[in-house]
């Protein structure tokens, strides 16, 4: 059988771009066995020839040379329904809808006007679905309600929330008819998933104003828009309004409220409105349950959300796929890794099969707990049954390696991955970016930034910051900057840490002209400015003696409604105390004191070491007193300043107490302790045999001596005639510090020949070598 035609394209008069392939079954209930398809185009025109063997539609026989082409007399309208839905181009549907509409055995049915409104929809063709309502209301075909819903989701799809709106005022001013119920709900619905909530109360109020009747479902739409707005209370006082219109909440009613308290980290709030639900008989859905088992989950309340789900079990409840995932994601974020591989088992007996997000859970609490190879034989069971890793789950495994500095071997993974198709996404860049900032890796780094935006990947604002970090923190603040600039130019988001980091960079590189400029900077970009942004630079402005400018900052700070902190005032502390004012400095610390702010360990160690410069020893000595009495636990940083000034007044034993004292009492003694100490001791011209007793000590706990000082105490023994005990005690620090056969060899050497001068020569060049790994 032949059916040839020619086809005039709506408005041009060429044919849509799209595939010869969907022409071929348009008007077909079945694929044709065997077909023919040839095409010349002739004075604009495209002539299309079909043959068609067998072919579905009823028998027609059509001159190609015809000046015009008709549908068959018993062509059905459904025929054409079906070619619409078979095909996926919109703007093909409309051609061919276009086309049939001009035949004289054309039939309009609603259903057609609804599946090529849909389609035209998808893609956004508004005009085309306005111009396609105007001909449904020229050949009086039936115009209701679903027809402007499909206008609704359309727009909404589109983020054109205005539009959705004027669809009321299209159906009853151009269309004369009245937007019910349903109408309301589905538009309020779309509102409220768009998230927004200013126009869901417009609508409201149009629809109270006009009289339609809410019903339940209106009422729950409300709710959960209150809910999303964080107006938990003013949900539930909506639920009492529910009786004034002879309505009572149902299952999706309550178990909404209960989502928004759970939202709010309120699960005792959605606990109590399942009992108000269970009081009212009203029977609770298997997303009820899922819902407070993930509240539970999410609280880390995992024994009560295996306690539930039990509970639940024995009321008939029976455990979906989301319930078994919601544990398996709570026992692994709390690290019960063993558990959740019970709950899998169970969930596997149940003849659930674990989706991606069941093994992604797996993965990730696998690779928290630092069990990688466990998190490897997961991914190799996913792969087994079928589920296909996603990015989420390789970017997992990438990070993990990266934490644990195996940057290399990260690389070394995903370029093998790379060669099995997987594409890496900028969270997968960002992982390797981070684990070689880390590993202090500049050039690989840098490299890899250019690898990534040479493969298309488009770094995002986490990129920009861990770079830009890692070059403020090795003093290459003029890339950085380039970094900030190239960030503009790509569009790509600059937010407040991007300029704290830079700010701070700036400012410890003593470059505050430029932090200043940076500042100015957020202000222009409309990037809000933060505590941390103005601490950053307060703190550089007093390092650099600029501290009018500092206080002055600290008022703009406050005009903005920031509340200075522990940090800001630490800062002006800290250069009245270097500066030696302690007036200021006391002051500093009493304004802190009554804006509400608590001084903290950092701000009495300070101050106290401001008060031992300026020799107001006593003073400092009365804070201390004062602060243990406020139950404060004291740090080496509050005694080290007492016990140095102490030993250069030449008041030992004070100095020896203080130090006993900060043992029994304190945080126990740093290097810096120790090194105060051992110089006092060797310094102060006290017995010899405090200071070796003292370093014996001080090397049981881990921490070498200052070479310096060590000398004096040396010449101290050596005049003494006490080199034996010298010996001793540079074997004891070669031990501690971890020497090589060698050098031990070489100095033992030096000491057995009396070469004393020698042997602590070689001594202190090899404790200086180490210092840089050993800190005091």
């Amino acid at each position: 059988m032949a059916f040839c035609m020619h086809l005039h394209a709506y408005p041009a008069t060429t044919l849509p771009h799209t595939s010869n392939t969907s022409l071929l079954f348009l008007f077909s209930h079945k694929p044709s066995k065997f077909l023919s398809f040839s095409s010349t185009q002739h004075n604009g025109q495209v002539p299309v020839s079909f043959s068609f063997e067998p072919c579905s539609l009823p028998s027609a026989s059509l001159s190609t040379t015809s000046a015009s082409h008709e549908l068959p007399p018993n062509f059905t309208p459904k025929q054409l329904l079906d070619a619409l839905r078979r095909e996926n181009d919109a703007e093909m549907a409309l051609w061919v809808y276009d086309w049939a509409s001009k035949q004289p055995n054309f039939k309009p049915i609603l259903p057609i006007y609804e599946e090529l409104l849909r389609k035209l929809g998808i893609e956004g063709s508004f005009d085309s679905m306005k111009r396609v309502l105007e001909e449904m209301k020229g050949v009086n075909c039936e115009i209701n309600e679903s027809i402007f819903l499909i206008f609704v989701e359309s727009y909404a799809g589109f983020g054109l929330y205005d539009e959705v709106v004027g669809v009321i005022d299209m159906m009853e001013k151009e269309f004369g008819l009245d937007c019910g119920t349903y109408a309301y709900n589905f538009l309020l619905n779309v509102l409220v998933d768009g998230n927004r909530l200013k126009l869901v109360e417009t609508v409201h109020s149009t629809m109270f104003s006009k009289g339609v009747r809410p019903d339940v479902s209106t009422f729950n739409i409300l709710i959960k828009a209150l809910c999303k707005a964080h107006q938990i209370r003013p949900a539930l006082l909506m639920m009492e309004e529910m009786g004034s219109y002879g309505l009572s909440p149902d299952e999706k009613t309550y178990t909404t409220i209960m989502q928004g308290y759970i939202e709010e980290g309120n699960l005792d709030g959605a606990l109590r409105v399942r009992e108000q639900m269970v009081e009212a008989g009203c029977m609770p859905t298997n997303v009820t349950v899922n819902v407070l088992v993930h509240g539970f989950c999410k609280e880390e309340r995992i024994e009560e959300a295996l306690n539930f789900v039990q509970e639940m079990c024995a009321q008939g409840f029976c455990p979906d796929q989301f319930t078994f995932n919601t544990l398996v994601g709570g026992l692994c974020r709390t690290g019960h890794v063993k558990h959740a591989l019970e709950i899998l088992d169970v969930m596997l007996q149940e003849g659930f099969d674990p989706d991606i997000f069941t093994y992604n859970s797996l993965i990730s609490g696998l690779c928290k707990m630092g069990n990688f190879e466990e998190a490897m034989e997961i991914l190799e069971q996913m792969v087994s049954r079928d589920c296909a890793p996603n990015t989420v789950t390789y970017n997992t495994l990438i990070s993990t390696m990266c934490k644990e500095n195996q940057v290399e071997q990260a690389t070394e993974y995903l370029r093998a991955l790379v060669n099995k198709g997987f594409l890496p996404d900028a969270c997968t860049f960002n992982s390797l970016i981070q684990g070689l900032c880390m590993s202090k890796n500049d050039k690989t780094v840098m490299e890899l930034f250019k690898e990534m935006k040479h493969k298309g990947c488009h770094p995002d604002e986490f990129t920009y910051n861990m770079l830009i970090d890692s070059l403020c923190s090795r003093r290459r603040m003029d890339e950085a900057l380039n970094l900030l600039k190239e960030m503009e130019l790509s569009g790509c988001a600059r937010n407040v840490v991007t300029y704290n980091t830079l700010i701070d960079g700036f400012c410890k590189n003593k470059r505050i002209e430029e932090a200043e400029e940076i500042f100015d900077q957020m202000e222009l970009q409309g990037v809000s400015r933060n505590a941390v942004t103005y601490n950053s630079l307060i703190d550089g402005l007093c390092k650099s003696n600029r501290v009018e400018e500092a206080a002055e900052l600290m008022d703009q700070m406050i005009m903005e409604g920031l509340k200075p902190d522990k940090f800001t005032y630490n800062s002006l502390l800290s250069h009245f105390c270097r500066a030696g004012d302690i007036k200021k400095a006391a002051d500093v610390v009493q304004t802190m004191a009554s804006n509400g702010c608590e001084p903290d360990i950092v701000t009495y160690g300070t101050l106290i070491g401001g008060l031992c410069r300026a020799g107001r020893i006593e003073v400092a000595n009365r804070l201390i007193r004062s602060i243990q009495m406020k139950g404060i636990v004291l740090t080496p940083q509050a005694y080290n300043p007492i016990i140095q000034a102490l030993f250069k007044r030449k008041r030992s034993k004070e100095a020896m107490r203080l130090f006993r004292e900060m043992m029994e009492k304190a945080d126990p003694p740093d290097a810096i302790s120790y090194k105060i100490v051992f110089r006092g001791l060797c310094s102060s011209g006290g017995p010899i045999g405090e200071a070796v007793d003292f370093l014996v000590e001080m090397l049981e706990k881990g921490f070498l001596p200052e070479f310096s000082t060590f000398l004096m105490l040396a010449d101290g023994l050596c005049a003494l005639s006490m080199e034996e005990t010298l010996s001793k005690l540079v074997d004891m620090i070669m031990k501690e510090a971890k020497f090589s056969e060698s050098d031990i060899s070489m100095i033992k050497g030096f000491l057995k020949i009396r070469k004393f001068q020698d042997a602590m020569a070689n001594l202190g060049r090899i404790l200086n070598s180490l210092r840089s790994n050993r800190g005091y």
